[in-house]
């Protein structure tokens, strides 16, 4: 009988020991669990930190695109000065485009440089190609359009036209 007595105790302490294996393991996999979801937490927060950054960054966006038309109709008038009276005008065009411009540059908006340069598909949006044998290949020769940087991001790239040399 004693022996009977001491197998269950036995078994009784081997069920036991079983049922801390579980529930250390069940404990386990809940930590683990609660440090991803923690992970994940962080993740997400600031995921949204650089969202919210990025959009108070660029929120004059819209606004500086609906007026780079204006500073390209200005430049064009300006380039128009071929009459003594039209002259007049133009000096408070270019008053008012400068004025312009200098507002933009306070908001960050920079003007791409372009001619003269070599030609970046990240900045610059070929149209037009031209043979200059006196400059190298790829090189820009002649600004179409202006592009513009905001902050550090290209909110509309310089349109141009791009020397190819014909390859023997």
């Amino acid at each position: 009988m004693a022996k009977k007595k001491k197998d269950e105790e036995l078994i009784d302490d081997f069920e036991v020991s079983e049922e801390i294996l579980v529930l250390k393991n069940s404990l386990t996999n809940k930590e683990e669990k609660i440090k991803m979801l923690q992970a994940e937490m962080i993740n997400y927060r600031k995921r949204k930190d650089e969202e919210v950054i990025n959009r108070l960054k660029y929120a004059n966006e819209d606004l500086i695109l609906e007026l780079l038309p204006i500073c390209d109709n200005f430049e064009r008038a300006l380039k128009l000065s071929d009459n003594e009276e039209i002259n007049k005008y133009l000096e408070g065009f270019k008053i008012l485009n400068n004025h312009l411009v200098e507002t933009l540059k306070n908001y960050g908006v920079e003007e791409i440089p372009a001619l003269g340069k070599e030609f970046d598909p990240k900045v610059h949006d070929a149209i037009a190609v031209g043979k200059d044998k006196t400059k190298a290949d790829g090189i820009i020769l002649e600004v179409i359009l202006k592009g513009y940087t905001f902050k550090d991001k290209v909110i509309r790239p310089t349109t141009v036209k791009v020397n190819k040399l014909e390859k023997r």
